[in-house]
């Protein structure tokens, strides 16, 4: 079953897709081989820009799915279910070309470090976001709490983790984190939406990346994402983890 996809538009950019709608685009083990995949994919072929995105209309992505990151795993087989997204966040982040991602929905968890590891986000109107881990007894687990404070003012990153509050669109906007609201329309009008990026060359583009890569990602970046990693790993079997995830399993 294909849980993502990628293809190369005719306009010169690429586009990945996380495509499990009924599970509100949680990652499970499958996604994580099919994302690595992808991102292959596209460092292979000429595009300006590459944008990451959700199916449906309610999710970009809900963090990972707590079928496969359940809470019964020790420390040394947590990293190993998370060390791989951890590597598609640094990825990401590294990408030759800018990465743009579109939330076409509400984000959660892991689904606000897949959206953090990219340069550009754009929301559609009316969304919400939260890195919720703490709630659940754990910190961020794919490198993405680092890569928040890289991109959003430290007090107000180190906020937003330790409440794992969920905030809205414009909210975030004003933080910095979001950097265009979209209505519906619009949002999926992406000739009017990525105008700016569309004009670009994939040469310009490939230089406009590795400027901002110079000038903002510190070279202790992907240790402290390593270190990160660690960190929930070490929390993962802990009672409250252990609490909020059979919780919602029996929701579920």
């Amino acid at each position: 079953m294909t849980l993502v996809t990628y293809k190369r538009h005719t306009e010169g950019y690429g586009e990945i897709v996380l495509n499990r709608v009924n599970k509100h685009n949680a990652i499970n083990g499958k996604m994580i081989e099919q994302l690595k995949s992808c991102l292959e994919q596209a460092d292979q072929d000429t595009i300006s820009f590459l944008i990451i995105t959700g199916a449906g209309e309610q999710t970009f992505c809900a963090g990972g799915d707590l079928h496969y990151f359940h809470g019964q795993l020790d420390n040394e087989h947590a990293f190993a279910h998370l060390y791989p997204m951890k590597e598609i966040l640094h990825t990401i982040m590294l990408f030759k070309v800018p990465t743009i991602c579109m939330l076409n929905g509400n984000a959660f968890g892991g689904g606000c470090e897949i959206a953090t590891a990219c340069d550009i986000r754009i929301a559609v109107e009316g969304t919400r976001f939260g890195f919720i881990q703490s709630t659940l007894g754990i910190v961020p687990g794919w490198g993405g709490g680092s890569l928040l404070y890289e991109k959003v003012h430290a007090s107000f990153a180190f906020q937003w983790i330790t409440e794992g509050a969920t905030y809205n669109a414009e909210y975030l906007y004003n933080k910095g984190w979001l950097h265009a609201i979209a209505s519906g329309e619009d949002f999926y009008n992406r000739s009017s939406v990525l105008a700016a990026y569309l004009k670009n060359t994939p040469e310009q583009m490939e230089v406009l990346k590795n400027q901002y890569k110079q000038q903002t990602l510190a070279l202790s970046l992907s240790a402290r994402m390593n270190e990160e990693v660690r960190y929930c790993a070490s929390l993962w079997n802990s009672p409250k983890h252990q609490h909020a995830v059979e919780e919602f399993l029996e929701k579920e």
